[in-house]
């Protein structure tokens, strides 16, 4: 049995009582900042701020929203600075909660900004053309996988953009030293959620930013999609098992609380992806030729299917396709080509099949 040690006792009774947690001081000059982030299940996203000489750095900036900006503001304040103290952002990953309130910060602020080239390529320009080619692809794509309509055709969203003329000061790569004075950052390539997710580790601290790649309690969404490489849940496999060997670090995740246990949080994440392969193969042994759309409904989820939104439901069905994407890679299965992608057994997986019930979960 894996376990965890909550390292994060305030937010973790914040979280079970469903309210915002308070700002803390995390280490001497390294904060922890709740912004809220409405109507979404996560309810909040972690921001970090650590001080330096002349002001402050920032991990992740938070939702795009009003409140969002004025929980920021004021957290900031907390740490007896302003907004226009900060002089550094370092982003894990290119989704609205995390790098949302980027363009409103260079508002009031000149800080450096930092992210992974696989994100940082997606903030470019692109013209209405290029958004109607992208909304054309993200509909096909999920026509392919058997979505219904309602699905979709909501399915681009389009994704951030930095102000005219401003750019991406550093494009970090695996292993790249953050030079933050008065820390130890370097930046580690975690692909899996996004194609360019960071964490960022500083061993003198004896901490991890691990952005959502690594929480304490629920296995975040890998999926495919147009921004995606064409396996993101073999990246994210291969990204836990690059991180089971760090030392003991201090988790200080993107959601929920801080803990400690990355060894033990990274095998029990393989084992949950590996349950969810074998139920994928399972309900494809019960109904051959399903499409992902299918499957999605047939499998288990942490709710009803039913009751899921649409975009819920959509990022369940992504999901489910990065899974099937790798049992096709494992040999498993295998789909049929047109629209939309149906799956079956492998012919080398027929002759030994076991039936549903004997089929391990």
């Amino acid at each position: 049995m894996t376990t965890i040690e909550v390292t994060g006792h305030r937010q973790r009774e914040a979280w079970a009582e469903k309210v915002m947690p308070p700002v803390e001081e995390v280490r001497p000059g390294l904060w922890s900042i709740p912004v809220p982030m409405w109507s979404n299940p996560l309810r909040y996203v972690l921001i970090y701020a650590l001080a330096l000489p002349d002001g402050l750095a920032l991990i992740d900036t938070g939702w795009t929203a009003d409140d969002s900006w004025q929980a920021l503001v004021a957290g900031i304040h907390a740490t007896g600075h302003d907004v226009s103290e900060v002089r550094h952002v370092s982003i894990t990953h290119l989704h609205p909660d995390h790098f949302g309130l980027v363009p409103r910060l260079l508002e009031h602020a000149d800080p450096v900004l930092a992210m992974h080239h696989n994100d940082a390529r997606h903030l470019r320009f692109r013209t209405d053309d290029e958004i109607d080619r992208q909304i054309a692809e993200s509909h096909r794509d999920l026509e392919m996988l058997g979505a219904p309509t309602d699905v979709a055709d909501t399915g681009f969203r389009e994704i951030a953009r930095l102000p005219a003329g401003r750019t991406m000061d550093i494009e970090l790569t695996d292993g790249d030293a953050l030079n933050l004075p008065g820390w130890n950052l370097r930046a580690l390539w975690t692909p899996g959620h996004t194609a360019g997710h960071l964490c960022f580790a500083d061993e003198d601290a004896g901490v991890i930013f691990t952005g959502d790649h690594l929480l304490p309690r629920i296995s975040p969404n890998v999926s495919t999609n147009p921004f995606q490489s064409h396996s993101p849940l073999a990246d994210y496999l291969v990204s836990l098992a690059h991180t089971e060997n760090l030392p003991d670090l201090e988790a200080l995740p993107s959601h929920e609380y801080r803990f400690r246990g990355l060894s033990d949080r990274v095998t029990a994440l393989l084992g949950h992806h590996e349950e969810r392969l074998a139920e994928i193969t399972a309900a494809v042994v019960a109904n051959p030729e399903s499409t992902a759309w299918e499957i999605t409904r047939s499998v288990t989820w942490s709710r009803p299917f039913e009751s899921l939104s649409v975009d819920l439901g959509r990022m369940a069905l992504r999901e489910t396709n990065a899974h099937l994407v790798v049992l096709e890679q494992r040999g498993v299965l295998t789909p049929t080509e047109g629209i939309p992608i149906r799956w079956s057994l492998s012919d080398v997986r027929t002759s030994n099949t076991p039936t549903t019930e004997e089929s391990p979960r």
